[in-house]
């Protein structure tokens, strides 16, 4: 009986270069099926998630997510007990950026496609693939880590490149379902838990819940890193608050806060954190 044939799904903004990869793909690994081509990060996530493929080749610019932050979107809600996609970034960055995703451990395409650097991607591919097994519940999944340190040394790098920002010390904010225009200046001091919801940013305190416009990667480099710590992409929980963390049926862990009666989840990306020491 034939093995299931692998599958990948790729994420490129130009159309003309995801048809060239796909071309190439199809000389250089004829066995492999491609079960989908998108042209965002968003739409990457919504058809990996759905899909589940084998391998994710992502644009590294892209329109919304860039690929970096499609990739961190599909490690958090990927199912527990499955193995993540292999990742393949697709860059036309320079040598000192290619030598970053090769010390990371994951690979990398430059465009335009080169058949010869592209055959290099396939073995190492086909080698993870053949490899490649479900986690155990409670053990990190190996693809994590990379992807983990990926996104660090981009936050660094986007940190660095930013003008000083003061760190906050009052947030105007609004009242969730409030008339008028009221706002109130919520101490920093008092806030448990940032949180991404829809298009607005929840603040929660102990006493009340607030709503603010700003993006939270807008947010996050005015907020000192050892008081708030990312738990999933849009969370942010304040270290100091966190009450028990504990593993559902699922694999899946979740965390409390003093002060709260609301549950937050965290994400593979971030669960290293709360290993029991």
């Amino acid at each position: 009986m034939n093995a299931t044939p692998p599958t990948a799904l790729i994420a490129e903004d130009e159309p003309l270069l995801a048809r060239a990869l796909v071309a190439e793909l199809a000389r250089a690994w004829p066995a492999l099926r491609i079960v989908a081509t998108v042209g965002d990060g968003a739409s990457a996530v919504r058809e990996a998630l759905a899909l589940r493929p084998d391998v994710l080749f992502l644009d590294i610019r892209m329109p919304g997510l860039d690929g970096l932050e499609a990739a961190a979107a599909v490690a958090e809600d990927w199912p527990e007990g499955m193995a993540l996609p292999a990742l393949v970034f697709v860059t036309a960055y320079d040598r000192h950026a290619v030598d970053a995703f090769e010390a990371q451990a994951v690979d990398y395409v430059l465009k335009p496609v080169q058949p010869a650097r592209l055959q290099k991607t396939v073995a190492r591919l086909q080698a993870a693939l053949r490899g490649r097994a479900a986690p155990d519940a409670g053990v990190a999944d190996p693809a994590v880590a990379p992807l983990r340190r990926l996104l660090a040394t981009q936050a660094a790098a986007t940190a660095a490149a930013a003008a000083p920002v003061a760190p906050l010390r009052l947030i105007p904010a609004g009242l969730p379902g409030a008339a008028g225009a009221a706002v109130r200046m919520v101490p920093v001091q008092d806030i448990l838990v940032f949180e991404a919801a829809d298009k607005y940013l929840r603040v929660l305190t102990a006493d009340r819940e607030y709503l603010i416009r700003t993006p939270l990667r807008e947010l996050q480099p005015q907020l000192p890193p050892e008081d708030f710590w990312q738990v999933r992409r849009g969370t942010l929980v304040r270290a100091g608050a966190i009450d028990t963390v504990v593993r559902d049926e699922a694999g899946k862990l979740h965390l409390t806060v003093r002060g709260l009666r609301e549950r937050f989840g965290v994400s593979r990306l971030h669960a290293a954190r709360f290993r029991a020491m």
